[in-house]
């Protein structure tokens, strides 16, 4: 379900946000902590990490910010308007494991 809101992991305001399971389902998070995180930043996760490094390692959003891939991202959204949906490439070593 998208609506406006806080990006929890971004921090930008007024943006359309999704619930992003910080532990995903399919490893046991289907009623674990969730956070708000605008569509941008969730993508990202999802295109950089696989579900089982998420929660292997990835569990808090100050995880995610201390991340380093994810950092860079961060980094550049905070810059963008709230508007601003960029494509999002899935990371090569991601596409190798499929």
């Amino acid at each position: 379900m998208k609506k406006r809101g806080y990006c929890e992991l971004c921090e930008r305001e007024n943006v359309a946000t999704t619930i992003h399971h910080l532990l995903p389902k399919d490893e046991g998070g289907t009623f674990a902590e969730t956070a708000n995180l605008c569509i941008p930043c969730h993508k990202q996760i999802h295109a950089l990490y696989t579900n089982k490094e998420l929660a292997s390692r990835l569990t808090t959003i100050l995880h995610l910010k201390q991340d380093e891939k994810l950092r860079k991202f961060l980094k550049w959204i905070r810059k963008q308007p709230a508007e601003t949906i960029p494509k999002t490439k899935t990371a090569r070593h991601r596409k190798k494991r499929r």
